[in-house]
């Protein structure tokens, strides 16, 4: 993977690996063969390739705005596995180079309308492969 993570911790960005050999994110208790996973597999230590994007204008409370987000692609052992999250910046292309960053804040706690310790506030973004 190229660049750094901005992550304060070692908290893995993980997909599931089941006995078929699949692997899907976000991970499943059951997966495509009907079985439990029998691994993870952490994103981070993969680029990823933009598929399509946009920018949204119309956010949901505390998200920041214009949210652009994207569903990217990362091959894993020659296997496609997608995600879809919120991007670094909005200058991107389909095709571009991409890789998970971690955020302590993909919203603003105080501006949801439930209690702030009831939810997870952090996750990962992705951005541009320098």
């Amino acid at each position: 993977m190229s660049g750094t993570n901005d992550r304060p911790d070692d908290r893995p960005f993980e997909a599931a690996r089941y006995p078929d050999g699949s692997v899907t994110y976000p991970p499943h208790p059951v997966g495509p063969d009907g079985e439990a996973p029998v691994g993870t597999v952490d994103l981070r230590e993969y680029d990823a390739e933009v598929v399509t994007w946009t920018t949204s204008t119309a956010t949901p409370p505390g998200v920041r705005e214009p949210n652009s987000i994207a569903v990217v692609e990362f091959d894993v052992d020659g296997q496609p596995v997608r995600a879809i999250g919120q991007l670094t910046t909005d200058e991107v292309s389909i095709g571009d180079a991409v890789e998970p960053v971690y955020c302590a804040e993909l919203r603003d706690p105080d501006a949801g309308i439930r209690e702030a310790e009831s939810q997870s506030w952090d996750g990962f973004r992705f951005r541009p492969v320098e």
